[in-house]
């Protein structure tokens, strides 16, 4: 293979936060007078960042039509949104199994690291300092960050960039069609794995390089090659 960084998704690929983003969405729908949801519903509304989950919490389903929410209703149901968020201790977010250490032998081995996700920035410092994974990643991108986030290809394009590697030397793992399509549209290899966030989509409809259904598979393969 020869590649040199390996970009990570967050949640969904190293992190199931769905718990904590489920207590938060209902936190918000209850301050906005609205009837909260079970947790499998909410779980199919994450992946797209926070703007979208508050529009689709709006109203309640996967795909939210154009003139259905005002910008103004979105705007202040998101800032709600973030204020519960913000309250969460996080205690329900949890790695996926392998996660920890499958990141720590990939760094050993010499790889460089980054995370892009679609997660507003501001969130991320503190779940990766509960892991301890503050020191693993050589660059973190959030969801604003830049002025386009993922599937546009800017944000692993700017990490390449930024570590001095070319594209075609990374790799981009993620659970999603919005990280496979970045890093086809980056011109890098892409790993996709089953058990994150796709919307029921299976990730291989999507043909990345190769799929995993667990990330032990994963870090075995990127070893092996």
């Amino acid at each position: 293979m020869d590649k040199q960084l390996l970009i990570f998704d967050f949640d969904g690929t190293l992190i199931d936060s769905v718990p904590d983003l489920a207590d938060a969405t209902n936190a918000m729908l209850t301050t906005l007078g609205k009837t909260p949801y079970p947790l499998d519903s909410i779980r199919n509304w994450v992946g797209n960042g926070s703007r979208m989950l508050v529009e689709r919490a709006l109203v309640g389903k996967i795909e939210v039509l154009e003139g259905e929410l005002t910008e103004e209703t979105v705007d202040h149901a998101e800032q709600v949104f973030f204020d519960a968020y913000k309250n969460i201790s996080g205690s329900k977010t949890v790695a996926y199994p392998n996660v920890d250490s499958g990141l720590r032998k990939l760094q050993a081995a010499g790889y460089k690291l980054a995370l892009v996700t679609n997660k507003p920035i501001r969130f991320v410092p503190k779940i990766l300092q509960s892991f301890g994974w503050q020191d693993l990643f050589s660059e973190v991108l959030g969801g604003d960050s830049l002025p386009t986030k993922k599937p546009d290809p800017s944000p692993l394009l700017h990490v390449c960039e930024a570590l001095n590697v070319i594209p075609e030397k990374a790799i981009m793992i993620g659970d999603s069609r919005n990280d496979i399509v970045a890093g086809q549209n980056a011109n890098m290899d892409t790993l996709g794995l089953s058990y994150g966030y796709n919307y029921g989509q299976d990730i291989r409809e999507l043909n990345p390089t190769e799929a995993f259904d667990d990330f032990a598979s994963l870090v075995a393969y990127i070893l092996k090659n």
